[in-house]
């Protein structure tokens, strides 16, 4: 998967509810007012992206493509960085709001679409750990 990110910051009724919507665009979404990926990093990355059937979206399919263990590359204006993907679960969106997910982690990095098998019920998390420099 090659996605390009674009900026979202989310209203305060979504970041308090925890019900983040992404633009219905193919695009995925860097939360801005959370987590910046790379040194100095204070808060969780957040990247947020639609997963739908039979049309194309950012994070189709990633719950069967994902494995612990795999790597992740977030490129920035100050190069690559690199994560190690830790776990993939399945959350209620309807619990969400006070999910683990929402802890600050400096560096750690969170991928959330929908479950396509429930669009509407279910969403897949994505925890990555950053790779440490060498």
């Amino acid at each position: 998967m090659d996605q390009a990110v674009l900026p979202l910051t989310p209203t305060e009724e979504e970041r308090s509810l925890a019900a983040i919507v992404p633009p219905p665009t193919a695009d995925a979404y860097w939360l801005t007012p959370y987590g910046v990926p790379g040194a100095g990093s204070t808060n969780t990355t957040y990247i947020a992206g639609h997963s739908r059937e039979g049309r194309a979206s950012p994070f189709n399919n990633i719950s069967s493509l994902a494995k612990p263990g795999d790597r992740l590359t977030v490129t920035t204006a100050e190069g690559p960085l690199d994560y190690t993907v830790d776990r993939i679960t399945t959350e209620n969106k309807d619990t969400l709001k006070d999910s683990a997910i929402w802890d600050k982690v400096p560096g750690r990095l969170i991928l959330i679409t929908c479950f396509t098998e429930d669009l509407w019920g279910k969403n897949i998390i994505v925890q990555a750990s950053p790779v440490p420099a060498n």
